[in-house]
């Protein structure tokens, strides 16, 4: 029977757990609301991962763990060519840039921070496909699903409780009076700061910054905790519209309905 479904109605969580009890092996297709993932595994453990048109190859995971520096980087670019993974690899160990061991832990650490990007996706539409395999020319890996399991389980009930005290992404920041001086800010949060202002939704300043519902909701709750922001209405949100005020006919009318409906209940 094909693994099939919405993410309404299965989380991350619970098809990993599925792959992993059932030691499947094939790939995981996701159709999110704006990207498309890919997750391969074997016998249950995964093997492969790529969100969107994300490239991922092995010269590029280095270059961004700092394993190899940007002329290196550039110089293999410029050099390999059509060259696959594997054949990058062996030669990056044979000219002694990195061990076997570097490439593995490399690959796993993106592939796992690639797992979970998805553990924050509620929409969207899966499928597992058993004959599809990672690409022939990329270098797999083979990681237990269990810690990711656990770590996703948690990064879901975080989002549950941020997704308590910040219902909607769609509300806008502002400063409250206090300050912000001498306050130590972490990277990710001055990204969120510089971008306060009544006209900026969270959800856009977390788009602008590539943050998941996860991490915006979490540093927006921080900004709120210490008092430095507020939730407001977006600048150029409607503004809902007035009731209107009911004529004296639609008055009487209503005291007229309200009064039978008095009267049914006393006679019951």
């Amino acid at each position: 029977m094909a693994l099939r479904g919405n993410l309404r109605d299965f989380t991350i969580t619970q098809l990993l757990n599925l792959i992993n009890l059932a030691s499947k092996t094939g790939t995981l297709v996701i159709d999110g609301v704006s990207e498309q993932a890919h997750v391969s595994f074997r016998e249950g453990k995964l093997a492969y991962a790529r969100i969107g048109k994300e490239d991922g190859n092995l010269a590029s995971v280095l270059y961004k763990s700092n394993k190899i520096n940007a002329n290196q980087y550039k110089a293999i670019i410029e050099r390999a060519g059509q060259m696959s993974d594997k054949e990058l690899g062996l030669l990056l160990i044979n000219a002694g840039y990195v061990s076997r061991e570097d490439i593995l832990l490399n690959l796993q650490a993106y592939f796992t921070d690639q797992l979970r990007r998805l553990f924050t996706w509620v929409e969207g539409i899966f499928r597992f496909e058993n004959e599809m395999l990672p690409p022939d020319d990329r270098i797999n890996v083979r990681l237990d699903l269990e810690n990711i399991i656990i770590e996703g389980s948690r990064q879901l009930r975080e989002l549950e409780q941020l997704q308590d005290e910040i219902p909607t992404l769609d509300m806008a920041l502002k400063f409250t009076e206090r300050p912000l001086t001498n306050v130590n800010l972490s990277v990710d949060e001055w990204k969120v700061v510089k971008f306060v202002d009544p006209k900026n939704t969270m959800r856009q300043i977390g788009k602008t910054n590539k943050l998941s519902e996860v991490e915006i909701r979490r540093i927006v709750y921080g900004l709120l905790q210490a008092g430095l922001v507020e939730l407001v209405r977006p600048a150029d949100a409607p503004l809902p519209q007035s009731v209107r005020p009911l004529a004296p006919q639609e008055i009487e009318d209503k005291k007229t309905l309200v009064n039978k409906l008095i009267g049914r209940i006393r006679s019951l």
